[in-house]
């Protein structure tokens, strides 16, 4: 993936200017900005003008404006997370804090100064039919998300390059693929990854509890994690598609989170940013859409 338009910015004596280049043209993309240089111009307070303007071209949607973005066509990548139970000591948000997480560092890394790439604010919901045995759960179930990411991918492709999702969890996957498949039939570039590590246990275990660890410190219960169920998934799944997760694991565990650490985490994150920003960057869809 080529970045066509950069942040250029310029320092002189009368002020500070800042502007998106398109680098194919040669030209200005959208409206200059220009700020007075600071008196007196210190490396910080230069430094911190520079922030100002870079911040003003932001890199995520929700922080954008219209008019930033007439002219532009971006790659947008949308998290899609879910709220359903993780256990009795991660946040009910844990897919979608993690999904979002990725997609704000997948964007840093592929845009740099450019805003080739855009994040966009999540789609919190998904199908998590499976964890309606536990209170806090809230499913729209697969055939509504298919629909939802439908006509998502349709109203931003009149705008945007290129789409992807980004999914948080596995309950989504079959909506995101029949949604992506839809999508690139009728002729739209869309496709969709999962952040994913060899040997993650399933489910609030030690790979999602050592991630929230490292992002999200506050909001883990840790005194309150206990072993799940770590039997094979593919041994659980009879069982849960008859009675759901609690039918295997009454904590709502599939793993052990109680070997988590926020060391760890930072080392799957790391895993999962580096593993979606190159599949993103090579571009290769399979036939569900999803990029491997």
């Amino acid at each position: 993936m080529k970045t066509r338009y950069a942040l250029g910015i310029d320092i002189g004596g009368s002020g500070i200017k800042g502007a998106i280049v398109d680098l194919k043209k040669g030209e200005f993309a959208v409206d200059r900005l220009r700020i007075p240089t600071p008196r007196p111009a210190t490396p910080e307070a230069v430094a911190a003008i520079v922030k100002q303007i870079a911040d003003h071209f932001s890199a995520e949607l929700g922080d954008s404006t219209s008019s930033d973005l007439d002219g532009l066509q971006p790659v947008l990548i949308v998290p899609v997370g879910s709220v359903e139970q993780h256990g009795p000591h991660l946040p009910l948000d844990t897919d979608t804090r993690i999904a979002a997480a990725v997609t704000g560092a997948v964007t840093d890394r592929l845009a740099g100064a450019s805003r080739d790439v855009l994040a966009a604010p999540a789609i919190a919901y998904g199908a998590s039919g499976e964890h309606e045995g536990f209170p806090g759960t809230v499913s729209i179930g697969t055939a509504a998300l298919s629909g939802l990411l439908v006509e998502y991918g349709r109203s931003a492709c009149r705008w945007a390059g290129r789409l992807v999702f980004v999914n948080g969890h596995g309950g989504n996957a079959a909506a995101l693929a029949d949604a992506v498949a839809r999508l690139r039939f009728e002729g739209r570039d869309a496709a969709w990854c999962a952040p994913s590590v060899v040997g993650a246990d399933a489910h609030a275990g030690h790979t999602e509890t050592s991630v929230l660890l490292h992002l999200s410190p506050e909001v883990v219960r840790f005194d309150r994690a206990v072993p799940g169920n770590r039997a094979e998934l593919r041994e659980l799944l009879p069982r849960m598609r008859a009675g759901g997760l609690v039918a295997v694991s009454k904590e709502g565990i599939l793993g052990d989170p109680t070997t988590a650490s926020a060391a760890a985490g930072a080392q799957i994150f790391a895993e999962m940013v580096d593993g979606c920003a190159r599949r993103i960057e090579d571009w290769c869809p399979d036939d569900r859409g999803l990029l491997i």
